[in-house]
């Protein structure tokens, strides 16, 4: 299994409704292993995001970024992704690393809101941790803050933080514990995706 990536690039209904959204997979996928491209598409069919995620993946290979969907396990091994993704609705990771992994050896993420849920995802070898501030997203949801992020991450799993993740505020989510960040809008709305990514990167690589 290769390293987890420290950038999550997230997908959703709008995005990939972009006009250039090629072009800027593409240059978010230039900041290379560290990210990872989120197929997701909540409101799309299996065929939709199985036709996203192949052409996610085409886009990551040169850079080597990596590929990874959401909520449906049985995609992440057909198209041999190096990670899926699952909501509190979808299959719980015991469930898929029992169906899946003599099959695939991808990562197996958990979306996260409360310390009773990350107790839960025991089987998860990460976990995605948020909303941390509050996010557009989630219009009227309160952020949870860094605390829980900072409770979480003594589990001892990876934690990903998501919610109003911006360049400003990555910082101060590494020194908590973090092991990356995921955004949608910091990264695929931004001006030029391929800095923003970088400097979402910033703080592991410098203390890498």
């Amino acid at each position: 299994m290769r390293p987890l990536p420290r950038l999550h690039a997230v997908t959703d209904h709008d995005v990939l409704a972009l006009e250039d959204f090629p072009a800027r997979a593409a240059a978010i996928a230039a900041a290379g292993p560290a990210v990872a491209l989120h197929a997701r598409d909540r409101t799309g069919t299996g065929a939709q995001l199985t036709a996203v995620t192949q052409r996610l993946q085409a886009l990551a290979r040169p850079p080597g970024a990596a590929v990874f969907v959401n909520a449906r396990a049985d995609l992440a091994l057909a198209l041999d992704t190096q990670g899926v993704q699952l909501g509190q609705d979808d299959l719980a990771p015991t469930d898929v690393r029992r169906a899946f992994s003599a099959r695939w050896s991808g990562w197996i993420g958990a979306s996260v809101h409360s310390m009773d849920e990350a107790l839960a995802a025991a089987e998860a070898d990460f976990l995605i941790v948020g909303n941390i501030y509050p996010t557009a997203s989630h219009p009227g949801r309160p952020g949870s803050g860094l605390t829980l992020l900072r409770d979480i991450v003594t589990l001892g799993r990876p934690v990903v933080a998501i919610g109003g993740i911006t360049v400003e505020r990555v910082a101060e989510v590494c020194a908590a514990g973090a092991w990356g960040v995921a955004t949608i809008r910091a990264l695929w709305h931004a001006p030029d995706p391929y800095r923003a990514a970088l400097a979402l990167l910033a703080p592991w690589a410098e203390a890498a």
